[in-house]
């Protein structure tokens, strides 16, 4: 498998074939599809259709996300809407089993992808768009510098409600003081657990 960026749990490879029934039963899981938004059941062949359409979009890098101690894909994300003029781009993350929930896994990925981003294709913003039910995503893109930016509101219909859309963005400096601020608490964290 092509290892695209490494962490220290998690690691971001390359799409392969066998990765697009991942997705599909990602998608078959009532809470990942509220996570996502997803309301229509998608098939394989839409699913294969759609990513081999955005392997051959240059401005857009889709990966998978492995633990590193298993190599077992559990997730996917994408940086997307590559703007390369203007220097700004879309960021979108799914983990595809609440199991992996609240471990860290996510913030990691996107750590990767972020640094990639910002430092080697050197943009100055990165967005993402949280439905407002998602407490749990919106206090992890916080903890990497994403601040609310705006409200679509009412844009998705689920569940008999309708829900609004956070738009969020970071900006480059913004992004490397927040992982400042992330390191340091780590190792605060390290040295406590140390002295006990």
């Amino acid at each position: 498998m092509d290892t695209f960026l490494v962490g220290k749990s998690v690691s971001l490879r390359t799409f392969q074939k066998e990765d697009y029934a991942l997705i599909l039963k990602a998608l078959s899981n009532p809470e990942i599809r509220k996570m996502t938004g997803a309301q229509k059941m998608l098939t394989p062949a839409k699913i294969e259709k759609a990513y081999d359409a955005f392997a051959l979009d240059d401005h857009r890098i889709d990966l998978i996300i492995t633990k590193n101690e298993t190599e077992e894909p559990i997730g996917d994300l994408a940086l997307n809407e590559i703007d390369y003029l203007n220097r700004h781009a879309n960021v979108r993350i799914a983990l595809h089993d609440p199991k992996y929930f609240g471990k860290g896994f996510g913030t990691e990925a996107l750590r990767l992808i972020m640094e990639y981003g910002f430092q080697h294709l050197h943009l100055n913003r990165i967005a993402l768009c949280v439905y407002s039910y998602n407490a749990r995503g919106i206090k992890a893109y916080g903890k990497l510098g994403f601040k609310q930016e705006g409200v679509i509101r009412s844009e998705l219909f689920y569940d008999g409600e309708f829900h609004d859309n956070i738009i969020m963005g970071v900006l480059r400096d913004e992004f490397f003081e927040a992982l400042s601020e992330l390191d340091g608490e780590r190792k605060k964290t390290v040295s406590s657990s140390r002295e006990a």
